[in-house]
């Protein structure tokens, strides 16, 4: 029994640097085996579709879906964006993505350029705001973002115990030039509460190698599925389901030839590649007790 099969463990195809239709979409995860798909509430194969036109051609191949919000200006924040700004873009898009009655949301927001004291006060009401919504929302922790910092995870989360969290750890690679390991602290107080996982392996000096399965990487891969595994192995325990999203990604995210600027790799094949190998590096808990 492979991890695509546990009841428990999602895989999803992102939307990020797709230029096709939403038809293509859902044909292309549905094709690919994925579970369903991860889209940002703006992308562009949607922008132009009713709520119902979405959900059915979802439905006509039995695939879930994943939304992705952002604040504060796109990916990376506006620094002239204040945190009441921030709060009334989300909830204002948490209002518009309900409708499309996701499986989950993860939300990237706030901005690196505030200081704790505010940071703190951001995400009290920015959590009063999720719980309104009802609906399962986890932050991401980006770049740029209020999450930024892995050496402030712990604090964040004993000081709010409502916040849960979409894994990406490529970019605390890039922030603490070290990879990520589950011995370190910040893995093992954030593991029980990782909801999602943007499944991206980043290195020491930046957010995505060229080629995951490249033998140079072999130690950053392994570092990822490591903690991938355990944020698994809590979540099973917890009787949670476990969605995890391949997201390699064009953006300055893929290293490039110089001069051509010709990606190194197809971000397309990339992303399905990784969920295959996903559906067989990670173990469930089923799994393991089913085989013994």
């Amino acid at each position: 029994m492979i991890a695509s099969q546990s009841s428990r463990l999602k895989i999803f195809q992102s939307m990020w640097g797709f230029t096709g239709s939403w038809d293509e979409a859902v044909r292309r995860a549905y094709e690919s085996n994925f579970n369903g798909l991860e889209v940002n509430l703006n992308h562009g194969s949607i922008a132009n579709l009713d709520v119902d036109r979405i959900i059915s051609t979802l439905n006509s191949r039995n695939l879930s879906l994943i939304v992705e919000l952002t604040s504060g200006g796109g990916y990376v924040p506006d620094l002239d964006n204040k945190p009441e700004q921030h709060l009334e873009e989300i909830a204002t898009q948490l209002s518009k993505a309900r409708a499309l009655t996701p499986q989950k949301i993860t939300l990237i927001t706030g901005s690196d350029s505030w200081d704790e004291s505010v940071q703190n006060k951001f995400l009290e009401k920015l959590l009063d705001i999720i719980d309104s919504s009802e609906l399962a929302v986890s932050i991401e922790t980006h770049r740029s973002r209020s999450l930024f910092n892995p050496w402030a995870i712990v604090d964040r989360l004993s000081r709010h115990p409502r916040l849960r969290l979409t894994a990406d750890l490529s970019h605390w690679c890039a922030v603490s030039e070290r990879l990520m390991t589950p011995d370190l602290e910040p893995i093992k107080v954030m593991a029980e509460r990782v909801d999602h996982i943007h499944a991206r392996v980043g290195h020491a000096q930046g957010p995505s190698v060229s080629h995951p399965f490249a033998p140079e990487w072999s130690e950053a891969l392994e570092a990822h599925r490591r903690c991938w595994q355990l944020f698994l192995n809590k979540n099973t325990c917890a009787g949670r389901l476990n969605t995890i999203t391949p997201e390699f990604g064009p953006d300055g995210y893929m290293p490039i030839q110089p001069f051509t600027a010709n990606p190194l790799a197809d971000i397309q094949i990339l992303n399905s590649e990784m969920a295959s190998w996903l559906r067989s590096a990670l173990v469930t808990q089923e799994e393991s007790k089913s085989s013994r």
